[in-house]
């Protein structure tokens, strides 16, 4: 098959069968992306989710927008992102066509609830998963643990978060190098 078209077609069937936006995507990155294709890492896939979560837009897109460029240069990585949004595109337009219709439902409010709560677990793993890679020694478990702190009791914005814990890696592993 044409990497192109098996680019796209891997972020489409990311895109079609992900609920819950771009956290509950993350475990079908790691599994397709990192596990079945090998088109990144477990600790690269981590990375792009962090740049992504504090760069503006969607963070599945600019997941699949830096994983399609790693891969296949800014060709695959504007592939892959289309990839990714045609299906919500096509099943948005279809939904909002229809759900004035269906809105009142019981039926379909009580489906939403599973559905969430299904996300919840599958976002649970993926971060269980992403954190034996990230968390892998005391430095790393002290940052982890500060921003976790941090996190729940202030407001303050991820992006903030991700530069400071980027600010202290590099100060501690620049001194871990110094001693060696």
């Amino acid at each position: 098959m044409n990497i192109y078209a098996e680019l796209f077609l891997t972020f489409a069937k990311m895109g079609a069968m992900t609920f819950g936006g771009g956290y509950a995507m993350l475990p079908i990155l790691q599994r397709e992306v990192v596990e079945n294709k090998k088109w990144a890492t477990e600790e690269e896939l981590a990375d792009y989710y962090a740049i992504g979560q504090c760069t503006p837009g969607i963070i599945a897109v600019n997941t699949a927008t830096f994983i399609g460029t790693k891969y296949k240069g800014i060709l695959g990585g504007v592939i892959a992102t289309l990839g990714l949004v045609f299906p919500s595109l096509v099943i948005i337009s279809a939904i909002a066509a229809l759900i004035t219709n269906f809105s009142d439902y019981a039926v379909v409010h009580h489906a939403f609830i599973g559905i969430r709560a299904c996300v919840c677990v599958q976002i649970f793993n993926s971060v269980l998963k992403l954190g034996k890679k990230s968390v892998i020694d005391i430095p790393t478990a002290l940052i982890f643990i500060a921003v976790l702190a941090v996190s729940f009791f202030t407001d303050i914005s991820p992006v903030v978060f991700v530069v400071v814990a980027a600010i202290i890696g590099i100060i501690i592993k620049s001194l871990e190098a110094k001693k060696a």
